[in-house]
């Protein structure tokens, strides 16, 4: 039975709230305290402060395996830019101390109120399955250390082991579709942290300076040859520079650049070569700079890949199509987007499946007549951390539902 009608509209109001109500990693206090509240309301055994502010909800329902179902919770740096009447106007600090507009720019709101849906339906009908849901509310996925933080604070000396560690992650796909890949699924992330040091002086004087600026850019230059000249066709890497920092006006030439990179991967050898040669590259050009000492470069956030179980994804599947229908799952392919959910399966050795939402409004891909149609559309539409990032509410807040409800009902076996 899918997600009940008559809790549609209050769903889509905690949504909307959530979303105009945005935290930062580790700062979700408000979102952390409405989802406990709402889970004792249904009978969870609840519990807040997990990992800093993870909550974990509990229900068991006699003797068989437990489920752990996951959402995110954490809001991004990001002015939004929607227009849309619940849009977010809020601010919060960030890590460096920094007063920074908040947005819920990778949709972890639709995933808290899915689950948060999710845990009414499989309350209201415990006849349909028996053993232990373990949901999980994890902060702090945008900086890759919630999942981390949750298991180093005893998530699984304390609540117990989960069979099956099961979620889902919205995306610009037709909304009423999930998409689901075996394997390798979602991209190892490595973030670093590059700081190029010149010497400083006046802009009218630049052979008294080593430039850092000029250093910089050089760099960001050279690291884009990595992918295209070192990592073979048949592999998968990205490298972006979304970051640059350096100088205060354009008469005086800084000290110090600073690069942000962001590095993702499938293959452990790849990753070992892409990062190799990161550093052989910012160590090349700031030696031919003349810098007048050695960079640093630092490894900030670091997470593995989500590798789906394959036996797992079949079985889930299975489950999708007949609660939603036949024909509404697809394979999106390896996603080089990251994710922070592997660290909770690894973990409690257990198998993964992570799927995705689809959150774009089903009217944008009404004239695609093929599937490169389809992806030019997607391709176009505004993505997640995007400031124009806007999940239409349905029907993607009752699939996600239902899909967490069928996917639950799949590892937790009828009542006898």
């Amino acid at each position: 039975m899918p997600a009940a009608a008559n809790s549609a509209t209050e769903l889509a109001s905690v949504y909307r709230d959530l979303h105009a109500h945005p935290e930062l990693a580790f700062h979700e206090t408000r979102t952390a305290s409405i989802v406990a509240d709402r889970l004792r309301a249904l009978g969870y055994d609840t519990t807040t402060g997990v990992g800093g502010t993870g909550v974990v909800g509990l229900l068991r329902n006699g003797d068989g395996p437990t489920a752990l179902l996951r959402a995110d919770m954490d809001a991004l740096p990001v002015r939004e830019r929607t227009g849309l009447p619940y849009a977010s106007t809020a601010h919060g600090t960030d890590s460096d101390g920094t007063t920074v507009p908040l947005m819920h720019a990778c949709g972890h709101d639709m995933h808290v109120t899915c689950l948060l849906g999710a845990a009414a339906v499989l309350a209201e009908d415990r006849s349909a399955w028996r053993g232990t849901l373990m949901l999980v509310f994890q902060p702090a996925e945008e900086s890759g250390c919630g999942a981390r933080a949750m298991v180093d604070d005893g998530l699984y000396d304390r609540f117990g082991r989960p069979a099956v560690v099961l979620g889902q992650h919205v995306a610009p796909l037709p909304a009423g579709l999930l998409g689901l890949r075996s394997g390798p699924a979602f991209a190892t992330s490595d973030s670093l942290t590059v700081v190029l040091h010149g010497r400083g002086g006046h802009g009218s004087r630049p052979e008294t300076t080593v430039d850092p600026v000029l250093m910089a850019s050089a760099t960001v230059l050279r690291l884009q040859g990595i992918v295209s000249r070192e990592v073979a066709g048949s592999a998968t890497a990205v490298l972006t520079v979304g970051a640059l920092h350096a100088g205060t006006r354009g008469n005086v030439i800084a000290d110090r650049a600073e690069l942000h990179l962001s590095v993702r991967t499938f293959d452990p050898a790849v990753r070992d070569t892409v990062l190799s040669a990161v550093e052989r590259v910012v160590r090349a050009e700031s030696a031919a700079s003349g810098a007048p000492r050695d960079p640093d470069i630092t490894t900030t956030e670091s997470f593995p890949a989500v590798v789906n179980d394959p036996e797992g994804c079949a079985l889930t599947r299975r489950a999708f199509d007949a609660r939603l229908g036949p024909g509404l799952v697809v394979d999106p392919g390896p996603v080089t987007g990251s994710e922070d959910v592997g660290v909770l399966a690894d973990a409690a050795h257990a198998p993964c499946v992570y799927w995705l939402l689809g959150g774009a409004d089903p009217a944008a891909f009404a004239h695609a007549e093929d599937l490169a149609a389809f992806e030019r559309i997607a391709r176009d539409l505004p993505s997640n951390h995007s400031p124009h990032f806007a999940p239409v509410v349905e029907p993607t807040l009752t699939t996600g539902v239902d899909a967490l409800v069928a996917a639950a009902h799949a590892w937790l076996p009828a009542q006898s």
